[in-house]
């Protein structure tokens, strides 16, 4: 009687013990990282317009009136402000350096809790290097120290690119100026 009970369930023991030989959970083979196709670093210096610096302002908030603005349901964190700009782009954190290119688009501030925006913008690249843009867009939190953005295609040098952008406050100097680093990596290119 001992036999046929062994017997029977032998095969449902090797069905088990294949199944768990052919399992991903103990494969030895390695995961095999993807690399970016392109890298770059850039500098985007946002000049906000504040009502006396017109010659260098980059960027205007087009949504809230000023006596709108910071109003009892957004003191702190502008919900509601669309910014547009039109920042130049650098390969270093300096304002001054040669612009490779500019960034153009909007942000806007989308939180009545926390202070975060959205981002949509193209950096639109003409140098002796890249000619062409990239369009990135995504939410971005503020108070993080990195954010990451989506690179969801562009043209010329990066036609079709995908990718991920990602951001990191460099600088600030009370909501006037603010200067992004962005470490773009992409992974589709044509």
């Amino acid at each position: 009687m001992e036999r046929g009970y062994l017997h029977s369930r032998f095969p449902a023991l090797f069905f088990f013990l294949a199944l768990l030989l052919t399992s991903p959970a103990i494969s030895t083979k390695s995961v095999r990282r993807i690399q970016p196709c392109k890298s770059l670093v850039l500098f985007l210096h946002d000049i906000n317009y504040n009502g006396k610096n017109a010659a260098n302002a980059t960027s205007a908030t087009v949504t809230a009136a000023p006596w709108a603005n910071r109003t009892i349901l957004t003191p702190m964190t502008l919900f509601g402000d669309i910014v547009v700009f039109d920042d130049p782009v650098t390969l270093d954190n300096n304002l001054h350096s040669p612009p490779v290119g500019r960034a153009q688009g909007l942000y806007l501030y989308d939180s009545k809790t926390i202070f975060t925006a959205w981002f949509a913008f193209s950096l639109v690249l003409n140098s002796t290097d890249y000619k062409g843009t990239i369009n990135l867009v995504g939410a971005d939190p503020l108070m993080n120290l990195t954010r990451d953005i989506s690179v969801v295609g562009g043209t010329g040098d990066f036609f079709m690119t995908r990718g991920i952008a990602t951001l990191m406050t460099d600088a600030t100097e009370g909501v006037v100026y603010f200067r992004l680093r962005l470490d773009i990596k992409l992974y589709e290119c044509y």
